[in-house]
This record gives structure tokens, C-alpha cells and sequence, in this order.
């Protein structure tokens, strides 16, 4: 059988520390304005989706993405507003359903939430979670959330929080739900759960080339039928820098690429970041780096090779100024996006 979706874009960001234009670090205040800014921006040009990220250490500024959302909210007009991800294994999902209700409520019906257990594990000890719980935390705290998410009497049994008796949660939306997505990072089981609970996939494609996923997408499409669920969207997030050419675009996002990276290596033990490692991921691998016709090109590879539907671009990696952040967004919405429209149309047809 097959179908057609629609395509959608769609932008991601950490909430990263940033510099201005002088190389000064800028506070975690102002870098918290500049993603309200750069929302804004998205909205005015049309896209499809704006999404925040959840972190608890100093390369971040954002660790309440929906407080942020929200004010997001008031500012905008049409753009959809998520997380990308929600790190759901140390929430209490009652809270983000509450949470998300009023986003929803603030927008109009834009909110969207993206659950995921997240790269870094910071939450854990913050909110007092063990580590050796991670995968049951994540499993029962899911549950919960899409039974909450059906906006009736909720009876649900767990071990990791107080159990609920026939118990309403307000407020209510006026839809009757929120979209749920679920990000996966290359885990079958992953791919099949969210399939299980009817929520939308969300690829982190964020090294490689990306049509080593396209098996996770016919795992989720498979699933989907095997569940009776209806045939649903399959995303992809993956970081990359757009300027008016590849080679200003590489040396713009070079040093502060660098600088994130490069910590994140150090703390996991994966060696020290090269230059020849980030050319060879901006030219062939899931680093979206380049002219609007080189992003563009990469960005069909990675829709025609996997059969995703939606694109969503990190464009936030490490200490980059706001000003490149802005240009970046302009030509994404501006240049990226038609081209890619123009080579695969406005929908994509499905096989399952």
C-alpha cells in the first residue's frame, strides 16, 4: 500500500551559549532572548516547526524548553512548537502534559512535544534519578504520557511514580491531544515503541551518511501496520550552518563546531576533534554545512534515501554569533527549502 504526507521543515536549538559579535560570551539571559528572536524569525518566514532543546550544564542556556516555548508562543502566529526532546525518563509526565496544555492553549493549537531519554544524562542526579533505572524510567514515564494524552480518566500502575486512579488532569486542550513525537537515535526497539504508542518518529541523524537509517524507517512503517496505527510522520534532526557559500559557511561554524564537539569528545573519551573529521562529515556525512544549493542537495539525499517526510535543522551548534544564527535561518527558509520542494514536490509518497 502506499500514501502521500505532507513535507515539512523545521529548525532545532539548544538554547547553546553564545558570543556576539566581538567574541564576548553573552549571558544565558540574552541567549535565551536571541531564541525567542530567531522563533520569530522562523514564524515570519514560513516554516513549519520550531523546536527547543532540554540541558542542564553551562554550554546550555535552555534547561525549561516549555517555559521558553511559551513565551515563544505569544510572539508568533503559525509555526508549530516543540522540544527536541523533552527528557522525559526525569520528568513527571503528568507535569509536562499540564505544561504542554498551556503552551497549546497559548498558541492557539500549535504545541508538540518530542519525548526522549536525551544524550547527557545531567537530569538524573539533579532530580535525584538513578542512572541503573534509565530504560524503566523512560518505558513507564511513556505510558503514562500517552495515556495522558487521551485527555480521559487516567488508571495507570508504575513503579517509578504514584499510581493514578481514574484521575482527570487539567487543563484540557481544545483539540482533544497533543502531537507526540518520539526521538530515536538508531535503536530498533526504540523505532518499534514508538510505533506501539502511535507517535511520530524522530530521527538524530547526526553522523554518517543518513540512508544507513532508511532500514529504522521501513522497522516504523512496518510496525505501524502491525499495530493498526495509521501511517504517520518520520522526521529527521541533523546540525548544520548555511551561508552564502561552502566555503564561508565551513569556516563560520569551524570554531565553535570545534569548541562544542570537541567538550562533548573530551568527557566521552572520543579523542580530539580534527578538522579532517568535520570536512569529512560536511561533505559526506550528516553535517548540513554549505551553500543553499549544497544544503539543499544533502537535505534530498537525506529524504530520498530514508523515505522521511520532515527535515528538521540543528542550527544552533556551539558559541555561534546571533547574527549568523539569523543569516542562516534566512536562507534555510528562503533558498533551501523551494530548492528542495522544487526536486521532490510538496508531499511524499509512502510504501508500507
Amino acid at each position: 500500500m502506499s500514501e502521500k504526507l505532507p513535507l515539512e521543515f523545521g529548525l532545532d536549538t539548544f538554547g547553546d551559549m553564545t558570543v556576539d559579535e566581538n567574541g564576548q560570551k553573552q549571558s544565558a539571559a540574552q541567549a535565551i532572548r536571541n531564541v525567542v528572536e530567531q522563533a520569530v524569525l522562523a514564524d515570519q518566514l514560513g516554516l513549519n516547526h520550531f523546536n527547543v532543546g532540554e540541558h542542564h550544564r553551562d554550554d546550555y542556556a535552555v534547561s525549561a524548553p516549555d517555559t521558553v516555548l511559551a513565551g515563544i508562543a505569544t510572539v508568533t502566529e503559525q509555526i508549530k512548537l516543540g522540544t527536541g526532546v523533552t527528557v522525559l525518563s526525569s520528568e513527571d509526565p503528568v507535569r509536562v502534559y499540564q505544561r504542554f496544555a498551556t503552551i497549546d492553549a497559548l498558541s492557539n493549537g500549535r504545541a508538540e512535544i518530542t519525548a526522549g531519554r536525551g544524550s547527557f544524562t545531567e537530569s538524573f542526579p539533579l532530580f535525584g534519578f538513578e542512572l541503573s533505572d534509565y530504560e524503566k524510567l523512560f518505558e513507564e514515564r511513556l505510558d503514562l504520557l500517552v495515556e495522558l494524552l487521551k485527555e480521559g480518566p487516567v488508571t495507570w500502575q508504575g513503579e517509578t511514580r504514584a499510581s493514578l486512579t481514574n484521575q482527570q488532569v487539567y487543563p484540557k486542550t481544545e483539540s482533544g491531544t497533543i502531537p507526540l513525537r518520539v526521538g530515536v537515535g538508531g535503536s530498533p526497539h526504540s523505532v518499534i515503541r514508538a510505533a506501539k504508542h502511535g507517535a511520530t518518529l524522530a530521527l538524530a541523524i547526526i553522523g554518517g551518511d543518513p540512508e544507513r537509517f532508511a532500514p529504522f524507517v521501513g522497522l516504523y512503517r512496518e510496525s505501524l501496520k502491525r499495530f493498526d496505527k495509521p501511517q504517520l510522520a518520520v522526521g529527521i534532526h541533523s546540525p548544520g550552518h548555511i551561508a552564502d557559500t561552502d566555503e564561508q559557511a565551513a569556516k563560520e561554524l569551524w570554531p565553535h563546531y570545534q569548541t562544542a564537539f570537541g567538550r562533548i569528545g573530551r568527557e566521552r573519551g572520543w579523542g580530539p576533534m580534527t578538522y579532517e573529521h568535520y570536512d569529512n562529515e560536511v561533505k559526506f556525512g550528516s553535517l548540513y554545512v554549505g551553500s543553499p544549493e549544497t544544503v539543499a542537495s544533502k537535505i534530498i539525499h537525506a529524504i530520498e534515501s530514508t523515505g522521511a517526510n520532515r527535515f528538521d535543522l540543528k542550527y544552533s551548534n556551539g558559541p555561534m554569533p546571533h547574527s549568523l544564527l539569523m543569516k542562516s535561518i534566512e536562507l534555510y527558509a528562503t533558498k533551501v527549502i523551494p530548492m528542495v520542494k522544487a526536486a521532490v514536490g510538496k508531499e511524499i509518497s509512502i510504501s508500507y
